[in-house]
């Protein structure tokens, strides 16, 4: 692979699409930033990163934004629960998904990587962690998001004896340059509360940096047809909570709740959805906070030469970040 090959990014502008932009910037590569609005145009300041305005459901656009690229790294995907309508996630996540590998089949891409999310395959216990042998379980099959990615992942596996494609399955990432904010939301409720509510069950979690890496890893060692779960530290949510609270200095108490308490919450917030008031809560969601979302990481160490930090990194740079744009009295 030669570093100067031009690198099309889908979703440039999230906390993955960002730190992956960054990486190939660092590894020489040539990078072109599909985004959906001029305003995220200036998160890169760059020689090597050039922008493409569009969005994945118009043929178009994709069209533009692949002509002359060599690689195309698919991060986009609408990812917000509180979207009542499955067809809203599949518009996104599987149509627009296929017009990504249609569009890069026409125009000869070398290789597509597909970023997927862990939750397509089955998680597990520590004793027995999820891998990529294990079929989706519940309540990730009754998500929209999930099942979405899912059907996206089938499709672009199911392509792979005419086009190059590699997945990747993030598990819950955790850095810099979480804008939204997304799985930041996590840090942010500690920094703004002296109470934080804790629920009982955990779940994997991994540098943000970690997963740049495992993505540019694919793209030079990932095997065609293949997923790799980008997972690493197995922790309780108790846990987790409390590396916050260790890093960021901030002395909030931490109050466990027990699982019926979030289970209750996830029916009334179900009882919401159904009269048409959006909520990211639903006892889907609630649920999945109950158990221990636990996987493995030994085949994206083994075949795609990926090591992983702690996350005790992750949060260190997510601190910094939410710090420097003062998140923690409501953003910039």
């Amino acid at each position: 692979m030669i570093s100067k090959s031009k690198v099309l990014v889908t979703g440039a502008n999230g906390l993955l699409g960002t730190n992956t932009v960054l990486d190939l910037i660092k590894q020489g590569f040539l990078v072109r930033a599909f985004i959906r609005h001029k305003r995220y145009i200036s998160r890169f300041n760059h020689s090597n990163v050039e922008f493409c305005i569009g969005n994945i459901v118009n043929i178009e656009t994709l069209e533009r934004a692949m002509l002359g690229c060599h690689y195309v790294i698919h991060i986009a995907a609408l990812i917000d629960p509180k979207h009542l309508d499955y067809d809203e996630f599949e518009l996104v996540n599987v149509t627009g998904t296929k017009n990504v590998i249609q569009v890069a089949k026409n125009l000869g891409i070398k290789k597509v990587i597909y970023v997927s999310t862990a939750n397509a395959f089955g998680f597990g216990s520590k004793c027995d962690l999820g891998n990529e042998q294990k079929p989706i379980r519940p309540p990730f099959n009754k998500m929209p998001y999930a099942m979405s990615k899912l059907m996206g992942q089938e499709f672009v596996l199911s392509q792979s004896h005419e086009i190059d494609i590699t997945v990747v399955n993030p598990t819950f990432m955790i850095g810099a340059y979480d804008s939204k904010p997304s799985s930041g939301r996590i840090i942010l409720s500690c920094l703004r509360s002296r109470v934080v509510f804790c629920p009982p069950g955990g779940k994997n979690f991994v540098c943000v940096t970690d997963v740049s890496k495992g993505i540019i890893n694919a793209m030079k060692f990932g095997k065609r047809g293949e997923a790799y779960l980008l997972a690493n530290e197995n922790l309780s949510f108790f846990e987790f909570y409390k590396k916050v609270r260790f890093h960021s200095k901030k002395s909030f108490l931490i109050v466990r709740l027990p699982k019926w308490v979030v289970l209750a919450v996830g029916y009334i917030g179900s009882a919401l959805r159904t009269l048409g008031i959006k909520t990211p809560i639903s006892k889907a969601n609630t649920g999945a906070l109950c158990i221990n979302n636990f996987y493995s990481n030994s085949k994206a160490q083994t075949q795609i030469h990926l090591t992983f930090n702690p996350i005790d990194i992750g949060i260190q740079e997510a601190l910094a970040w939410f710090s420097e744009k003062n998140w923690k009295n409501g953003g910039i």
